[in-house]
């Protein structure tokens, strides 16, 4: 999933993305959640399961169109 978020969202030097940060965190005991520019888009631990294929990046492509 990560692979998948960096290789959309990398771009040449100069160019910004509609959105400030994207982060990805490693996380322990189970925790995985993903934020944009500080809100959280998708917690594994509140949605009690891990994210689709293709679920993590909907889901910021949704937040920043």
């Amino acid at each position: 999933m990560a692979s998948e978020v960096i290789e959309t969202y990398k771009s040449p030097v100069g160019l910004a993305h509609p959105f400030t940060e994207v982060t990805l965190v490693p996380g322990s005991g189970g925790v995985f959640d993903v934020s944009l520019d500080g809100v959280l888009v998708f917690s594994k631990k509140a949605m009690g399961r891990h994210a689709e294929p293709g679920e993590i990046l909907r889901l910021i492509q949704e937040r920043t169109r």
